[in-house]
C-alpha cells in the first residue's frame, strides 16, 4: 500500500484463516474513504460529501462495519465492528471459542485453528479432515499438515473454571499457542 497521510486507523482481526490487517483512510476534507485488507485495497471512494457514516465490507466470512463519527470540530472517531460486535468484544469472544497455533515447516508458514464449539480444525483457513481418539487423559484430534502428523490434545486440569485445555503437537513436538 502506498503511504498516505489519510490513514486514520488500523486493526488486526483474528479469524480461523489468520490475523487480517484492516486499514482505513479517511480524507476529512474530501470525504475520501479507502479500506485495505492485508495490503489489498477492497474499497475506494475518492469524493464524498458526507464525512460521517458507515462502511460495510467482508473479511473472509466475517461481516465488518467501520463507523465514522464526529467527536468535535474536525475530529473523528473510527470504530470497527466484526460480526455485529465491537472489535474488542469480538476478540474476547474469539479467544473463548478458538485456539490457534502458528508454525513453520520446511520454510512454509502454517496457521492451525481449532474451533472449540464445533471441534473443526482449519489449516491456513481450509477445514481439514480429522479423526478423534479418546484416551484416559482426554480427546486427541488427529489430522495432517502436508506429510506431517498433527494432533490436538484436549484435556482437563481438574479445575472447573479452566475448562478444557488444548495443545498442538506436530511430529510429536509441542507447538506454542499463537498470541492472537
Amino acid at each position: 500500500m502506498a503511504a498516505s497521510g489519510d490513514l486514520v486507523a488500523a486493526w488486526d482481526v483474528p479469524l480461523p484463516d489468520g490475523v487480517h490487517k484492516v486499514e482505513f483512510e479517511h480524507g476529512t476534507t474530501s470525504g475520501k474513504r479507502v479500506i485495505t485488507v492485508d495490503g489489498k485495497e477492497i474499497y475506494r471512494e475518492d469524493w464524498m460529501f458526507k464525512l460521517v457514516g458507515k462502511e460495510h465490507f467482508q473479511v473472509g466470512n466475517a461481516k465488518c462495519v467501520i463507523s465514522i463519527d464526529a467527536v468535535s470540530g474536525f475530529a473523528y472517531e473510527y470504530l470497527l465492528e466484526v460480526n455485529g460486535k465491537p472489535l474488542k468484544k469480538f476478540k474476547e469472544n474469539q479467544s473463548k471459542i478458538q485456539r490457534a497455533w502458528c508454525l513453520k515447516i520446511a520454510g512454509h508458514n502454517f496457521r492451525v485453528c481449532l474451533e472449540k464449539n464445533t471441534l473443526y480444525v482449519y489449516v491456513n483457513g481450509d477445514k481439514v479432515d480429522t479423526f478423534v481418539k479418546f484416551t484416559d487423559e482426554g480427546a486427541e484430534t488427529h489430522f495432517e499438515i502436508g506429510a506431517h502428523s498433527a494432533v490436538i490434545k484436549g484435556y482437563t486440569t481438574g479445575k472447573r473454571k479452566d475448562g478444557v485445555q488444548h495443545k498442538l503437537f506436530v511430529d510429536e513436538i509441542e507447538i506454542p499457542e499463537a498470541k492472537e
